[in-house]
């Protein structure tokens, strides 16, 4: 259906109703425009798995085709330069570096669990935090954006190969919880490659 044909229905709704139709516009959005709620799957997505799909998509924006960063890797850049990469706990954007939101991988539905889409790794893509957030529980036709292939880990591997060597190389950073975790999964990933 087309966008001029839904808006005609709203104003043949809101036509039926200021002539006290109720029972009229009410069949009409039933049969022209009905709400079809869709049952909504649970999100479980784990860090090895959200790695997973990182590395399949090479670190690439599939909604913009750019290179993203590993987020551990900029949080080892925060440690390392607190105050030229600033990032705060939970990305309150006055305290977070703008490379968190326009760098960092983050996964997206393509076809948004909200309106039906499953919580499978064919329908999970990679993305920025700040095109995850304009999406929102859009599909890509509604945008007029498109799906853009995955990278190459021989092109660009998103630092991750960077930011497990530097750990290795320097022990004091993985008696941080956050990144001995990520350098055992990271680790582990690149060598199944």
């Amino acid at each position: 259906m087309s966008e001029r044909r839904k808006s005609e229905i709203i104003v043949d709704l809101c036509r039926l109703l200021s002539g006290g139709e109720v029972g009229a516009a009410t069949a009409l959005a039933r049969a022209e425009y009905p709400f079809a709620p869709r049952p909504t799957a649970k999100r479980k997505t784990s860090n090895k798995k959200a790695l997973e799909i990182f590395l399949r998509d090479g670190f690439v924006d599939r909604y913009a085709g750019t290179r993203l960063v590993f987020t551990p890797a900029l949080r080892l850049l925060s440690t390392l330069l607190p105050a030229e990469i600033p990032y705060h706990l939970n990305w309150k954007m006055s305290e977070t570096h703008m490379a968190f939101w326009e760098l960092a991988p983050t996964i997206d539905h393509l076809l948004p669990v909200a309106r039906g889409g499953e919580d499978q790794a064919s329908n999970m893509f990679t993305t920025s935090m700040l095109r995850n957030q304009a999406k929102a529980s859009w599909t890509l036709e509604e945008l007029q954006w498109q799906l853009h292939p995955p990278g190459d880990m021989e092109d660009w591997d998103g630092l991750t190969r960077w930011f497990v060597d530097y750990a290795r190389d320097h022990e004091e950073v993985c008696e941080q919880k956050y990144f001995r975790e990520w350098v055992r999964l990271t680790a582990a990933a690149l060598e199944a490659l």
